[in-house]
């Protein structure tokens, strides 16, 4: 697999991961969460994009011999806003190729490349701080330090990994992060706290609707 810069003709090739993402969350009992049609919109989308802080996951293998990678259902659960994959151990960014859905599994898949299949599975944002919802906290930060942003994380949920991956990827070019989920967002909550994140309180988007925010 493969974590790359999403560029805007991406945007088609992604939105059945949102969809696919805001079905795993309906399905777990998460009804409000990214419920507006949708979202995140694409003017969102281009503007993280625009920032330098867009990214895809593609899952990439041999065209004759098929695949096995797999991205974590927990990470199909997305992050609001208002508002790498490693192999063997090194993080790989690509770039190109454009995307098309095909059959009734809801698989996107694209041009083969040099005998290798490109399927974007999955999406995030890596931003820098400041994050202005951030900048009231019922509670307390655990540090005042320069930070990166995770947001709109979105998969495919029979594709494992990918949000260990995500935070790996982020890790390796911020020394603090934050991330914040809905409430009723149960996997994401527990997937976060796994990957050492602290429950620092609450936070409240721009539309007044709160989150639980976490930083490690």
């Amino acid at each position: 697999m493969v974590i790359r810069p999403a560029v805007p003709a991406d945007l088609p090739a992604l939105r059945p991961v949102f969809e696919a993402a805001k079905a795993t969350m309906r399905a777990d009992g998460n009804l409000e969460q990214w419920s507006a049609p949708g979202f995140p919109p694409d003017d969102l989308l281009l503007r993280d994009i625009s920032r330098g802080g867009g990214y895809v996951i593609e899952s990439r293998w041999p065209v004759a011999a098929g695949h096995d990678d797999k991205i974590s259902p927990h990470a199909s659960l997305g992050r609001d806003d208002n508002p790498v994959i490693s192999s063997g151990g090194s993080t790989v960014i690509s770039s190109g190729g454009s995307s098309v859905s095909s059959g009734c599994s809801s698989v996107i898949s694209s041009e083969a490349e040099g005998g290798v299949e490109k399927s974007p599975v999955a999406y995030f944002a890596l931003l820098p701080s400041p994050e202005p919802t951030y900048d009231y906290i019922d509670g307390a930060w655990l540090t005042d330090e320069p930070y990166g942003v995770i947001h709109r994380i979105a998969s495919y949920p029979d594709v494992h990994g990918v949000f260990s991956a995500i935070i790996d990827f982020a890790a390796a070019r911020y020394p603090h992060l934050r991330i914040d989920t809905h409430r009723d967002n149960r996997i994401m909550q527990h997937v976060i706290a796994a990957a050492g994140f602290t429950c620092c309180g609450i936070i409240w988007l721009a539309d007044g609707t709160e989150r639980l925010a976490y930083e490690r």
